[in-house]
């Protein structure tokens, strides 16, 4: 049998042992299972919540890593094969054994980054390319099968005492990342653990891209309530065929009948067409959507603005259009993003904000890792603690390198 036959034979046998197995019974399954094609000393590790820190999974302790080993995601080998998507050799050879070479490779479950896994192997070229991609291929997707239900999970990914309302929102917020169709979409929101009243939300419909993101008033638990009704509301009006105009108002109606006009969201809600490039949008009192075309530019797309959801002011709500290009990106975003202050006061700043993503673009880094760092630096801007949540959802038609985006 080849290594490249034993290898498959290895993964469907994993798969098929791993439909009544917990998180904590995954390291050593797939070790043994990849043991068996050849791939030695395989251990997996998962990226905390705001992608700072790498934490092996072990299998041991209420939250699976304990006498685990914990990588910062910069300024080490595996944090750069997670930043940049890529393979990446230990230097210098195995420390071991010289017939070895160590090897690491990011998991991920289409472009959402979950980790990265470490291997070794006497395998050579192309062959150990493939062999680690198909392995990491299939512990993603253990991983997303058993994070669910898994507290040992939701521990490990965490380096903080999280809030009621954080919690809230990150039950019911999508994956961080999605490619398909040409089609790229990064979000993230912060603080991490604290987050109330932000909320971001993306769906996929045949060919239609429905984006939104909302922000609540107050920063307490009963905000995150309200952005997480506002998603509800959302959703359930948007998968029962309500356009744009009609999910803002069902959004409206269900805050006013729960709490009355003492609680309101304002947001942008928009629409692609992934085949077409045509985007439609609606502002309901909310920051303007950015454009950034050809890498290089931006500009506000300008909405007529409805009042916040909530308010029950009755004011006409406007749908506007445009045509993107292809490569343009869409970006939508909270007031933390640009009002995020430093100890001299001066603001982060839309210009700042816009160029900070352009920047990277030229670096060649992924949108997401664009992101990841973007936000890191709103942070820091406001000495490493904001006052208010901030959010941004960022989404490429047409990306010329999405497939670069795979391991």
């Amino acid at each position: 049998m080849t290594d490249a036959a034993k290898l498959n034979r290895a993964l469907v046998d994993l798969v098929v042992a791993s439909h009544i197995a917990r998180l904590e019974d995954l390291p050593r399954m797939v070790a043994e299972h990849a043991g068996a094609a050849g791939l030695r000393d395989v251990v997996f590790f998962v990226a905390d919540l705001q992608g700072k820190v790498l934490r092996q999974i072990t299998g041991r302790g209420l939250d699976a890593g304990e006498g685990g080993t914990e990588y910062a995601v910069g300024g080490t080998v595996p944090g750069l094969a997670y930043r940049r998507v890529d393979l990446i050799a230990e230097p210098g050879g195995h420390p071991d054994e010289p017939g070895l070479r160590r090897w690491w490779m990011p998991v991920t479950d289409g472009v959402e980054r979950l980790g990265v896994l470490r291997a070794d192997t006497d395998l050579e070229g192309e062959a150990v390319r493939d062999a680690l991609y198909a392995l990491a291929s299939v512990v993603a997707l253990l991983l997303l099968s058993k994070r669910a239900f898994s507290d040992s999970y939701a521990r490990l990914v965490r380096t903080e005492a999280m809030s009621v309302s954080a919690e809230m929102q990150w039950h019911l917020t999508p994956p961080s990342a999605f490619a398909g169709a040409g089609t790229t979409v990064a979000a993230l929101s912060e603080p991490a653990y604290e987050v109330g009243g932000d909320a971001f939300d993306y769906a996929v419909a045949d060919s239609v891209l429905h984006m939104a993101v909302f922000d609540a008033m107050g920063h307490d638990a009963t905000a995150g309530l309200t952005a997480n009704m506002a998603i509800g509301a959302c959703r359930n009006a948007r998968r029962q065929g309500a356009d744009l105009v009609g999910t803002s108002r069902a959004i409206e109606d269900t805050l006013i009948a729960q709490f009355g006009h003492s609680r309101y969201v304002t947001g942008v809600l928009a629409d692609l067409d992934m085949r077409t490039g045509a985007l439609t949008w609606i502002n309901r009192g909310h920051h303007l959507p950015v454009l950034l075309r050809a890498g290089r530019w931006s500009r506000e797309l300008y909405c007529p603005p409805a009042g916040p959801m909530g308010t029950g002011l009755g004011l006409p709500v406007t749908v506007s259009r445009e045509q993107l290009e292809p490569g343009d990106r869409i970006i939508l975003y909270t007031d933390g993003i640009v009002e995020a202050r430093n100890d001299k006061g001066e603001e982060f700043g839309l210009q700042r904000f816009t160029d900070y993503i352009v920047r990277h673009n030229a670096d060649g880094l992924t949108v997401h890792e664009t992101l990841r760092q973007l936000v890191h630096a709103v942070v820091d801007q406001h000495a490493g603690h904001l006052v208010d949540d901030a959010t941004v959802l960022l989404a490429e038609w047409l990306d010329p390198d999405q497939d670069g985006l795979l391991p």
